[in-house]
């Protein structure tokens, strides 16, 4: 299973020793130096998987891990020197799915970057409709139905609804809400409550409820249907 790997390091015996070994295995790789190179990288690439390391030159690595997670779920893979338990916490924290001391086995690393690209690859295997409360979305169409009744809406409406949907019963954060819907997460916030009111009304229109998509004051909006598991 090969992929597309953002490698991020400044030191370059790491980058010398990483980089052909995945090229070996059939990756295709970008190396970034620093932060503001991984993070263009990350969001005009779409790399499978990152490989990170915390210490760089321009910011630390946790502000990338961050500012990745605001509008993409991208598996993130930390190498770092960093070997105190509070920095492994504090990165897993932000969104880091694993963390590699260095210095690491190349095997072993390679082995948790294919594990990621598993779990990406069934992450993304994802069900081609949702259908919970009486609510149904067809993925594929882009057909919405609430109680059987098409819901008309517009492309950032029926994008906000699927990332709801997507995430049905957990918070989803204003900047994922607002990349998903207008392509960047600094997006006025204003616009994403103007939408989210059209779409609840919408909703109560057709036979649902306004309330079925709770506001979370400061952070996002979740969406709370009778009968999802």
């Amino acid at each position: 299973m090969t992929g597309h790997i953002l490698l991020v390091d400044d030191e370059p015996a790491i980058v010398k020793a990483l980089r052909p070994a995945l090229r070996a295995l059939g990756h295709e790789v970008t190396v970034a130096k620093d932060g503001t190179e991984a993070l263009a990288a990350a969001m005009l690439g779409d790399p499978d998987v990152v490989v990170l390391d915390l210490g760089l030159p321009d910011m630390d690595g946790k502000q990338v891990i961050r500012q990745i997670r605001e509008s993409r779920s991208t598996p993130i893979i930390v190498i770092s020197a960093r070997h105190q338990e509070q920095e492994k916490i504090a990165a897993l924290d932000e969104g880091a799915d694993d963390y590699v001391d260095k210095p690491f086995v190349l095997g072993e690393l390679l082995a948790r970057v294919r594990a990621a690209l598993r779990r990406k690859r069934s992450e993304t295997e994802a069900p081609l409709r949702f259908e919970a409360g009486g609510l149904s979305i067809d993925f594929g169409t882009r057909e919405v139905r609430l109680q059987g009744e098409v819901l008309k809406l517009s492309p950032k409406e029926y994008n906000l609804l699927r990332m709801l949907a997507e995430s049905a019963g957990q918070v989803v954060t204003q900047k994922r809400l607002l990349a998903a819907g207008w392509g960047r997460s600094e997006a006025d916030p204003q616009y994403l409550r103007v939408y989210i009111g059209m779409l609840r009304q919408k909703l109560e229109e057709r036979g649902g409820a306004a309330h079925m998509i709770l506001t979370e004051p400061g952070v996002g909006y979740r969406l709370e249907l009778p009968n999802f598991t």
